[in-house]
């Protein structure tokens, strides 16, 4: 039996490998970047009714100081132009994820939604939109659509046919090249109290997006980081050093470098649904920035497109005082603003003979940064568990709409955790690359032991 299960895997693993690479789009269809589509791939021209403006350029008009590189206001003097409350719910239900109904009615002398003007802010540089180009009839999946080949600097799959190539949109979105910033990860607990599970020094790189870089020289390798903890004191000094690639075979490599051990281990479960230990396991690590990982372990379903409500443009959330950022149980309504966007529904469900915490997954993408703004959890029961607001941000030195932090509510304990939230104590700056050799488990032990 052991023996026939082994040779039916060993077949199936060799089948994938045997697939075809299939490119995106041809060539005429990823025309459409330079017309009625936007060069990163959402709908030029806006809704019927005039909700959702056509795409324009974008960027953002901003105002007063900044926290590191994240003004603190866009679209200043704007006021919401409806709020969707336990009363109104059900009129707006149908632009609304299930997981922000559930937050309205578990909260509903507190949590609001306050739809502001949509913006189209999404905007990158010239040579990620050239990129961008390149991408859509070059780029491939590969290895039953658990690799990419053939991308390089920009969104690979601009016009997605498959709810896999919208999940690499995100897993190599738009990022600066070195990012460094302080965050601090909270928990939130049922009877409405907050606690500090650590304060870290952050640094990424993204090689993915190195301006001399080309797909055919690159790694493989896109997201790189380094992590020191500096608060609570009896955590302060750890280290985390994640290295992130596109391989099936060895999608992440991570150390830990713990102060009472004095040495660096090797942390291969820093993945998937292990508890994050940075946020004292309140989530999971592929919970991490809306979602963090490799796409292995679930089956992709493209539901569609649709109009709905989401976080966006939240600069003066992100660079808000820590006790400015929230109310008793969630993140502050009055600081929290909502836009009306097309968004991309993607359904995940785990694949047969994988295990998750979380076997299904609803996620809901920006049609024009691709970034994440909304994902519903489900139980072995099919009933909705969690659910992640990814509250995105604009950095005119990019520029570029970015997300970083993620508030993730357990619903039916009555728990949050916010994890790398910024706050005005906190600087997101984009910051010169540093040497590749900075993030490994031996330079962090290096480090902390000067």
């Amino acid at each position: 039996m052991k023996r026939t299960t082994f040779v039916r895997l060993a077949l199936i693993g060799a089948i994938a490998q045997l697939q075809p690479a299939v490119a995106a789009v041809s060539a005429d269809e990823a025309a459409q970047l330079k017309t009625t589509l936007t060069p990163l791939g959402g709908e030029r021209a806006g809704n019927k009714d005039g909700s959702i403006p056509a795409w324009s350029g974008g960027g953002a008009k901003v105002a007063g100081t900044k926290v590191g590189d994240v003004p603190v206001s866009v679209f200043p003097g704007e006021k919401p132009t409806l709020q969707i409350t336990a009363a109104n719910l059900a009129q707006y239900a149908d632009k609304l994820s299930e997981g922000t109904q559930a937050l309205i009615r578990k909260y509903p002398d507190s949590f609001r939604v306050n739809v502001y003007p949509t913006h189209r802010t999404a905007v990158a540089p010239q040579h990620v939109y050239e990129a961008t180009a390149r991408n859509a009839t070059a780029c491939r999946t590969v290895e039953g659509g658990l690799s990419v080949e053939g991308c390089f600097g920009g969104v690979p799959f601009p016009i997605p046919k498959a709810g896999i190539e919208v999940i690499w949109n995100y897993i190599l979105r738009i990022e600066p090249e070195s990012v460094e910033f302080g965050s601090k990860n909270i928990v939130g607990t049922a009877n409405g109290a907050r606690t500090l599970a650590t304060r870290t020094d952050n640094f990424f790189q993204h090689p993915y997006y190195y301006k001399e870089g080309s797909a055919k020289g690159w790694s493989g390798e896109y997201f790189i980081q380094r992590f020191n903890t500096t608060a609570p004191p009896f955590k302060a000094g750890e280290s985390l050093v994640l290295r992130d690639s596109i391989n099936a075979k060895a999608p992440r490599q991570a150390w830990q470098y713990l102060v009472g051990q004095r040495r660096v281990r090797r942390a291969p479960t820093v993945a998937y649904d292990t508890p994050d230990f940075v946020s004292s396991g309140a989530n999971y690590f592929d919970e991490v920035m809306g979602y963090m990982g490799h796409p292995d372990r679930f089956e992709w379903k493209l539901v569609g497109k649709r109009e709905m409500y989401i976080p966006y443009s939240n600069n003066e959330l992100v660079t808000a005082k820590e006790a400015e950022a929230y109310d008793k149980f969630h993140l502050n309504a009055a600081k929290l603003r909502w836009e009306l966007h097309r968004v991309w529904e993607v359904e995940a469900t785990v694949v047969s003979g994988k295990r998750h915490a979380v076997p299904k997954r609803r996620y809901y993408f920006d049609e024009d940064t691709w970034l994440l703004a909304l994902v519903d959890g489900y139980d072995s029961e099919g009933k909705l568990w969690r659910t992640s607001m990814v509250p995105n941000f604009f950095v005119s030195a990019v520029p570029a709409v970015l997300a970083k932090p993620v508030t993730i509510h357990n619903l039916q304990a009555g728990t949050m955790s916010t994890v790398q939230g910024l706050f005005q104590d906190e600087a997101y700056r984009v910051v010169p690359r540093k040497n590749e050799s900075f993030f490994t488990g031996d330079a962090a032990a290096a480090d902390a032991d000067c």
